[in-house]
């Protein structure tokens, strides 16, 4: 040993007294080289200033491997102390000796150093200045203390031997030193407990270092000071462990103390004595943490205040269940429990246990908790690692009290608390192997509180749990209860928010009846427990929130253990009801039992997913058989649901049941539907005789409904026609039966026929009832959809009354009867024509006609549901949308398609609008017609344009009866559409009839039809066909010239103001009809034949009286001359006769500048056309008008004739001789000589 240490290691006991730190330098020379050793090869301790994400420090004692070492009785620092010397606080020892040596001398030292660290903990300012320099000082100060602390462990482990008698006379002194060295080793480490106290007893300012959140690198010396409380705590035990384990059983008695104190001390005793205290205190910074813990976040709230007091309780565990194995002493769940169960039972603490805290809110709930959080730890192996192994035993006898302290009648305790045990217990399920006897305690105080409503007030809606409104939920509700989320999951750490303290028990008993698959005893004890205590009675006090708690309790169940037995237990119970329970009860007795006939269709779903592997596929028809063979077929459940459903059913439809009756009926009611609808979503292959639940009630329930209700069975009516389907298709594109099992595919069929049969039995009659009504359902359409594609699937299931075409007989009731409103059509057809196949199927002409004439009629009266203000009301606005989705169908219809693309008009929009889409269309028949060359095409042709419209005018009616502005205009235009493209086509013999229909319907009826707008806009359209057809007909060309110069008599009248107006005569419908760009004969034929009736009607005057409205006459008389560029003499001298009239008798000037432009218009274009010469017809008009005028009105004759004159010099000049002529004529019959003046 160096020499300066021997001389102080001879002193007496006094001089360690006044050793002081004046001995130890402040530089020591050896300070650098010191340091750098530490720093290479520093000892593990507790330190978390660097540790994130939950996880144990790198350099603690398990992630390095001392506690595994420890309990392997390994060498603890294998490659350190190998060296002759080592340096501890500053001074060099011989390794093999200074222990033994210089006990107390260390001792001490390792005493100053830890004065010195409080003092500097003591002395710590807020000086950011000296944080630096005191965290470096704090630090070294700390780690010299640990490196002292390593050394006593690694000198225990390889120099002490247990000591032997010392026979010679005079032993050598280091032997003596020796032999009383585990005593002084006792002793010291008896002093440094006395040192450093306990935990609970540091100053608060050490204990807050527990909540230092933001670690740096910068950490203040209270940190150092707890951290090294803590390496001193469990070095102390590891110690005391070592020198055991050395001595070999040999008890280590601290005798100077028992000297002076008289009280026995030994190593067994300090470590009891120390791992208590240890124990009691950490329990108390749990308690203190626990108090601050909201009942919502119990479990995701740690109870360890650092992550070194976590590695800390590891560490203890690791050590007393190593120590209770080996040295059979108390396990680690012992100590625990003698500590924790008088804190829960309110007795007094036993000594060795005292000091936990006086204060504590719950002190049941902390136990809860704090059993918990041990448990979870206890998944940590020797190496940290292996979080999911069982490491620590279960401790389920102290946790069977603590479940009778919860279920206790006694205490009463309120649902928040028993929320936090039962999930407190769920967690040490899944951590443990669960108990049966902890279900039966809970179980029995379940039992007793079922009506219970388990709600905590202060959670709000999130503490009110899942509502169950279907039967699906219900069994997801139960499947969630019997596969629990992982421990650490944010679904079972939030599932105190989520789920009550019941369905948390229930989780507990899936769990404990999963464990023993085979339907052990566990299982059978249980299934006992829980049948033994529903009574007769016990049933009839069930309420409504008791009743749903049964029936999720035995559902839990069945999903566990046997279904059909727990089924048919449950159907009993349920038996056992009032036969007048509200209905809010028969609700819930519905949806359970309609969960349970869901829980069968599941275990048929796992049975028929064999037949994926092609090895089990020879016993998938036996496995159905058996399946029926032993109740698994639901027919005996479904007709008990189904007659209970009609008894309510014939109730609600009671016209003498109170509507409030009525109103609570319904709740059932629905529910029926909302659970017979997921039976059948559910159902892998509807061969469970799933149609029973199909009963007659449906007869009585849905002519009762009211439309939200009728809305709310027809949906269901859907679902269940779509799953029908779906399983049916599916097992026809399925493979070939097998030859081992032929009639499979026979008898799944055979099932499929008899739902749909009850489906054609009890529902399409009341459809079919409805499809004339005014006011149809949204639905009744996709409901008729859903009926015609079944009987395209299996039209033998159909009725007699619709074979042998059933799919078009449907379509004819709701899609291609004229008397079904538009609403309905509109939504049905779009269902068949976007079905590739079933349209396939109607490729018929007579099949697409219908469809075309449905949407012809569909278009012209799709303003029928407006409101009387004009704006669209919602079913307005649901016809938009579905004429225009079926007018995109429509469109591509093979015979539609091949009609636009020959007349070269193909749709340009994906979605075209309906009205437009509808004027292509007219106008592509009309075009395809003109380019038809035989006789029978064109005969066809007409037919099939006749099919196309229907009865027209009979679609117009309502629109009349109503006075619906806005649809007598579009009805007015559309007809001129037709009567304009189709004019050729309607001048037909099969078709005149119906054109004179039209005009007498729509332009000549009786009296005179008040729609000014929708004439405006369609006359023009009117009177140009009407013009085509004329001249078209062979047969009847007399009778439509007539009717079209009826049309422009009445309409020339009726839309000629009194007064001349320029604005209202140039947007005169008739003129605007006559007037086009460059003239063409069927323009100048119309024109003809307005300035006929013009002239016939409007121009002929009365002796010399005028006609009336000659003014505005005249006017439109020009302005038809002058839009048009007529060049046909016979057509532009119709008109003269009446003009020159006009300037010969009438003087008003307006008229005759009117007279004279209309004139000079003719005038000119005439002698255009005549090339320069005199035209003839005119000069035969002016002789005519000369002829018939000369003998009245001599002078306004030849006034005329000189207004002529100015115009066409040619024209009178050709008249000379025979104005000579007849002026002598009258001269000779006047008799008075020649008439100077007319001369």
């Amino acid at each position: 040993m160096f020499l300066p240490f021997v001389v102080i290691s001879g002193v007496s006991d006094n001089m360690a007294d006044d050793f002081s730190e004046s001995l130890t330098p402040p530089v020591s020379p050896f300070a650098t080289d010191s340091q750098n050793d530490l720093a290479c090869a520093r000892p593990p301790c507790f330190c978390c200033s660097e540790v994130k994400d939950e996880a144990l420090s790198t350099d603690g004692y398990i992630s390095r491997g001392s506690l595994k070492r420890l309990l392997l009785r390994l060498d603890p620092a294998p490659t350190e102390y190998e060296k002759d010397t080592v340096e501890i606080f500053g001074f060099p020892w011989v390794t093999e000796t200074a222990l033994v040596e210089s006990t107390k001398l260390l001792f001490g030292l390792f005493s100053q150093k830890v004065y010195r660290l409080e003092n500097l903990v003591q002395s710590n300012s807020h000086d950011f200045g000296q944080a630096g320099s005191l965290h470096y000082e704090a630090e070294d100060l700390r780690q010299q203390c640990v490196w002292f602390l390593q050394y006593i462990k690694v000198f225990l482990h390889r120099f002490l031997e247990p000591s032997v008698s010392l026979d010679a006379a005079h032993p050598h002194p280091y032997e003596e030193l020796e032999s009383q060295f585990p005593s002084a080793l006792l002793e010291e480490l008896f002093s440094i407990t006395l040192l450093t106290g306990r935990l609970k007893d540091l100053p608060a300012s050490v204990q807050s270092s527990f909540c230092i959140q933001n670690h740096g690198r910068i950490l203040p010396p209270s940190w150092h000071l707890l951290h090294l409380h803590l390496d001193v705590h469990w070095s102390v035990l590891e110690i005391l462990h070592t020198l055991g384990q050395k001595m070999r059983g040999q008890v280590v008695y601290a005798h100077q103390f028992v000297n002076l104190t008289g009280e026995n001390l030994t190593d067994t005793s300090l470590f009891e004595e120390h791992l208590r205290a240890l124990l009691c205190d950490l329990t108390g910074l749990a308690m203190g943490k626990y108090n601050k813990v909201r009942p919502t976040d119990a479990l995701s709230s740690n109870h360890y205040s650092c992550l070194c007091t976590k590695e800390l309780w590891v560490l203890l565990m690791h050590l007393l269940q190593h120590r209770s194995k080996v040295l059979r002493t108390e396990s680690f769940w012992s100590y625990m429990n003698s500590l924790l169960r008088p804190l829960v039972s309110g007795k007094p603490a036993a000594e060795n246990s005292s000091g936990l805290p006086s204060h504590c809110k719950d002190p049941v709930g902390f136990t809860w908790w704090l059993i918990t959080h041990l448990a979870m730890l206890g998944q940590y192996g020797r190496s940290g690692t292996g979080l999911n192994e069982k490491h620590l035993g279960h401790n389920w006898t102290f946790v069977e009290e603590l479940l009778r302290l919860t279920c206790s009648p006694k205490d009463g305790l309120a649902e928040e608390q028993v929320r936090m045990h039962v999930h407190c217990c769920l967690s040490l399920c899944l951590l443990w192997e669960p108990s049966t006897s902890a279900v039966s305690v809970l179980w029995d105080y379940y039992s007793r509180n079922l009506n219970g409503s388990f709600i905590v007030p202060w959670l709000g809606v999130s503490g009110l749990g899942t509502v169950c409104k279907t039967p699906l939920a219900l069994l997801e509700q139960a499947r969630s209860c019997c596969a629990p989320s992982p421990l650490c999951s944010p679904g079972h750490t939030q599932l105190y928010s989520s789920a009550n303290s019941f369905h948390i028990f229930l989780r507990v008993l899936a769990l404990c009846l999963s464990q023993d698959g085979a339907g052990g005893v566990p299982q059978r004890q249980i299934k006992g427990r829980i049948y033994s205590k529903f009574s007769s009675k016990k049933m009839q006090e069930l309420s409504e929130t008791g009743l749903l708690n049964f029936l999720l309790l035995f559902l839990v169940v069945a999903r566990q253990v046997e279904l059909e037995d727990v089924a048919n237990r449950a159907c009993d119970l349920l038996s056992l009801l009032p036969s007048n329970c509200p209905p809010s009860h028969r609700t819930l007795v519905w949806r359970g039992q309609l969960s349970l006939l869901l829980l069968f269709q599941v275990c048929l779903l796992i049975i028929t997913m064999i037949h994926l592997s092609y090895s089990w596929r020879r016993n998938i028809f036996t496995c159905l058989t058996r399946l029926q063979e032993r109740g698994l077929d639901v027919a005996a459940r479904a007709e008990w649901l189904a007659f209970s459903f009609s008894e309510t059913a014939k109730e609600f439809y009671n016209k003498t049941t109170e509507v409030s009756r009525r109103l609570a009926l319904w709740g059932p009611l629905g529910s029926y539907l909302e659970g017979v609808a997921e039976v059948f979503e559910t159902s892998p292959s509807l061969s469970l005789s799933e149609e029973k639940l199909l009963s007659e009630g449906f007869d009585w329930l849905l002519p009762a409904c009211r439309q939200s209700e009728l809305n709310s069975a027809l949906g269901f009516l859907q679902t269940v026609l779509a799953q029908l389907r779906r399983v049916h298709q599916r097992s026809v594109q399925s493979a070939p039966a097998p030859v081992w099992a032929p009639t499979t595919a026979n008898v799944i069929k055979e099932r499929h026929l008899v739902v749909a049969a009850a489906l054609w039995a009890h529902f399409f009659p009341f459809l079919h009832s409805l499809r004339l009504s005014q006011t149809p359902p949204a639905q009744l359409a996709d409901a008729a959809a859903g009926f015609t594609l079944l009987a395209f699937d299996l039209p033998s299931s159909a009725p007699q009354d619709l074979q042998p075409h059933p799919v078009q007989s449907i379509m004819q009731c709701f899609g291609w009867d004229d008397m079904v409103q538009p609403i309905l059509v509109t939504r049905y057809l779009p269902h068949m024509l976007q079905n590739s196949d079933l349209l396939s199927s109607l490729s018929s002409a007579s099949a697409q006609s219908l469809s075309v004439r449905s949407w012809f009629r569909c278009v012209l009266q799709q303003h029928l549901h407006k409101n009387q203000d004009g704006t669209d009301s919602r079913t307005g606005r649901a016809l938009a949308e579905q004429l225009s989705e079926l007018t995109r169908l429509v469109l591509r219809l093979p015979e539609v398609d091949a009609l636009l693309q020959r007349a070269g008009l193909p749709p340009t929009a994906a979605r075209p609008e309906p009205t437009s889409a509808l004027e292509t269309f007219v106008k592509a028949v009309g075009t395809v017609y003109s380019q038809l060359q035989l006789l029978s095409e064109r005969s066809a042709m007409v037919t099939r344009a006749l099919d196309y419209i229907g009865d027209i005018l009979k679609h117009i009616k309502p629109y009349m009866v109503s006075r619906n502005q806005e649809g007598i205009q579009l009805a007015y235009w559309i007809v001129g559409c037709v009567v304009k493209h189709w004019s050729p086509l309607l001048a037909t013999s099969k078709a005149q009839q119906l054109l004179f229909r039209l005009v007498d319907g729509l332009l000549l009826p009786h009296h005179l039809p008040q729609q000014d707008r929708a004439l405006r806009d369609s006359l023009p359209l009117f009177l140009q066909g009407l013009s085509v057809a004329s001249s078209v007909s062979q047969l009847q060309s007399s009778c439509l010239k007539q009717q079209l110069c009826s049309v422009i008599h009445r309409y020339l009248d009726h839309f000629l103001p009194a007064a001349p107006s320029m604005g209202v005569v140039a947007n005169h419908p008739v003129l605007l009809g006559a007037c086009e760009a460059a003239p063409t004969p069927q323009g100048a034929s119309l024109r003809r034949t307005i300035l006929e009736v013009l002239c016939e009607r409007f121009l002929q005057f009365k002796s010399r009286a005028p006609p009336p409205r000659l003014s505005s006459v005249l006017m439109f008389l020009l302005e038809l001359l002058r839009r048009n560029g007529d060049t046909d003499v016979s057509l532009l001298t119709l008109p003269l006769p009446s003009l020159l009239r006009c300037l010969m008798l009438v003087n008003e000037p307006q008229v005759r500048k009117t007279s004279t432009d209309a004139l000079q218009l003719v005038v000119e274009r005439c002698a255009a056309a005549a090339a320069g010469g005199p035209c003839m017809q005119m000069i035969s008009a002016l002789r005519s008008f000369v002829e018939e005028n000369e003998g009245v009105y001599d002078r306004q004759v030849y006034g005329v004739l000189e207004t002529v004159a100015i115009l066409d010099p040619t024209v009178v000049e050709a008249l000379i001789p025979s104005l000579s002529l007849s002026l002598r004529n009258a001269e000779h019959k006047r008799g008075l000589g020649k008439n100077i003046t007319l001369r």
